[in-house]
């Protein structure tokens, strides 16, 4: 059996799993396959123990910095 990890961008309604404040880190558990979600701040805390336990972390936080775009066309 092959499994397809299919990556997404986060968006607002993924929340961090440990205050649910907007997630920017989703991590992904090798032992189980399960997914955590993390603000930038409960990210860097748990990385450094947390991050040889995944398949994949996906780290989102320089988003945090992008200059919104708006439409003009109001």
């Amino acid at each position: 059996m092959t499994t397809t990890t299919v990556t997404r961008q986060l968006n607002a309604l993924d929340r961090c799993d440990r205050c649910g404040a907007q997630a920017f880190v989703r991590a992904v558990l090798g032992t189980s396959g399960g997914e955590l979600f993390f603000c930038g701040h409960h990210a860097r805390s748990v990385e450094e123990k947390l991050r040889p336990l995944t398949t994949e972390w996906q780290d989102e936080t320089s988003r945090l910095y992008e200059k919104p775009v708006y439409d003009d066309e109001d």
